[in-house]
């Protein structure tokens, strides 16, 4: 199949200030689909006067959409989700070919986006005035939950509209202004497509931006500026340890979604057929590019010959290629650089004892599924987060071993378990240091009105529900006093 590359055209201008104009900056970057490093479009990047340009529209529009009845905030949301949902075959075509998604996870980041618009669409309403009681005759003590201004959001290549959504939803919702800086290689998926979305469904002129820019000339600027008292940040630990240290030095609150080395652990008593299927789903799913994916799959020695053979057979089904055919779900990895990386992790680990019982093939940045046997938590591919499709599996000698094996990692984002024995399972699932478990299921869950987040290295914060609502407000206590107060003086 080919890659349909004429309707990128249009995806060539930064959202400033409700107008649809070029960066400053000198520099262009060339949007490329990871498949067939075919461009798709060049875009004039923007500045450090843009970035300023940008937070300072937001600011101005703020203060009336705050003052923006919760019924009007809500209503805009809620044709927001219906226009993504009109618009639901060119953003999956968009997905597919700028960021190398299978139809469908692209259809199922959609899907994600409108449940998140939807649920959000709640949030203005939950914004109530709470009295709470005084120890001083008269007084009526009110608390208010008020927006904080501006939100800063920077979002990440891998499900680039809705990690987006995520954090621009539920700010917008609480009367925020905002600001996006998409990644540079999604940046149409990730950024500009929303503000068209949002433009469509009747948002303020201005209080919504996207800047399209390059680190290395924009440096901190975008976190630094004097504007956000929020900024909300999804991707690496090493670049979201800066960011808070940035904001901690200007003293910024921040939402940080980083990094996972996400688990499964199945135990002696699992479903292995069950176990197998869910696993093989929750490690290829996007090429593993996914903060939620199985990084370590941990299994009980008793089944471990019998859950390799099943795992193995069930990856043997998986079509790798070109994900404009609707049939494939491994597709290309975001670059080169990241497949030369991984690659030198896998050979690492070889040599350190691991046995690789499936290799597929490597073309660009297409790789097919690896499947490595006899890992250790301390070889290369266990240690760090892979972003591809390579499935380490760890035998463990007894359940106490499998959760000192899960524990023994700086993340602590996702994970899953999977056993007979449903009520011990929860006991277990609270024994492993994440922000997120499942039993029975695979790692990559994502739901609307749960809590989402990590914990060690994997991020501060969380997004969800009236969860978000905490990130995006900050809270006023206002006292009245009713009748005369006395006083010494």
């Amino acid at each position: 199949m080919t890659t349909i590359t004429t309707t990128f055209t249009q995806w060539s201008n930064q959202y400033i200030g409700g107008e649809w104009r070029k960066g400053q900056s000198h520099s262009v970057n060339s949007n490329q689909n990871p498949f067939d490093h075919s461009e798709l479009v060049k875009i004039q990047l923007a500045s450090v006067e843009d970035i300023d340009a940008a937070y300072q529209s937001a600011a101005k529009v703020q203060k009336d959409w705050q003052k923006t009845s919760p019924e009007k905030r809500s209503a805009i949301l809620k044709k927001a989700a219906e226009v993504l949902e009109n618009r639901r075959d060119e953003i999956v075509q968009i997905l597919v070919t700028e960021s190398g998604s299978s139809f469908a996870k692209a259809n199922a980041e959609v899907d994600f986006s409108i449940a998140d618009i939807n649920e959000f669409a709640g949030l203005p309403f939950q914004m109530e005035t709470e009295v709470v009681s005084s120890v001083i005759p008269g007084k009526e003590n009110r608390v208010y939950h008020l927006p904080v201004g501006v939100v800063g959001v920077i979002s990440p290549f891998n499900f680039p509209l809705y990690l987006s959504m995520r954090a621009i939803a539920p700010a917008l919702a609480a009367g925020n202004g905002v600001v996006v800086k998409p990644d540079l290689q999604t940046f149409i998926s990730g950024g500009l497509i929303i503000a068209s979305i949002l433009e469509e469904a009747g948002l303020p002129k201005g209080l919504f931006n996207v800047i399209v820019a390059d680190i290395s000339e924009v440096g901190d600027s975008f976190v630094e500026h004097p504007i956000p008292k929020v900024i909300s940040f999804t991707g690496s630990t090493s670049v979201g340890k800066h960011i808070s240290e940035l904001c901690g030095k200007n003293l910024k609150k921040v939402a940080l979604e980083l990094g996972g080395n996400n688990v499964m652990i199945v135990l002696e008593d699992a479903d292995i057929h069950q176990a197998a299927s869910a696993a093989v789903f929750g490690k290829f799913l996007h090429q593993g590019q996914i903060c939620m994916a199985l990084n370590r799959i941990i299994v009980h020695r008793n089944i471990y010959d019998e859950f390799v053979k099943v795992f193995k057979a069930k990856t043997e089904m998986i079509k790798s290629g070109n994900p404009a055919d609707p049939e494939v779900f491994v597709g290309p990895l975001i670059s080169k650089k990241q497949i030369d990386k991984v690659q030198a992790w896998i050979d690492d680990s070889i040599r350190e004892g691991a046995i690789c019982i499936q290799r597929g093939n490597v073309k660009g940045t297409l790789m097919e599924p690896v499947i490595l046997t006899n890992v250790s938590n301390d070889m290369a591919i266990a240690r760090n987060e892979q972003f591809a499709p390579v499935a380490a599996i760890i035998p463990a000698e007894s359940e106490e071993d499998a959760i000192a094996i899960a524990n023994e990692s700086e993340y602590g984002l996702s994970g899953s378990i999977f056993t007979g024995d449903l009520e011990h399972s929860v006991e277990v699932a609270l024994q492993i240091h994440t922000g997120m478990i499942h039993v029975n299921d695979q790692s990559v869950n994502c739901e609307s009105n749960v809590p989402f987040g990590g914990e060690k290295s994997s991020g501060l914060g969380r997004y969800g529900g009236h969860w978000s609502l905490e990130e995006f407000t900050t809270t006023r206590w206002v006292s009245v006093q009713k009748e005369n107060r006395p006083f010494p003086f």
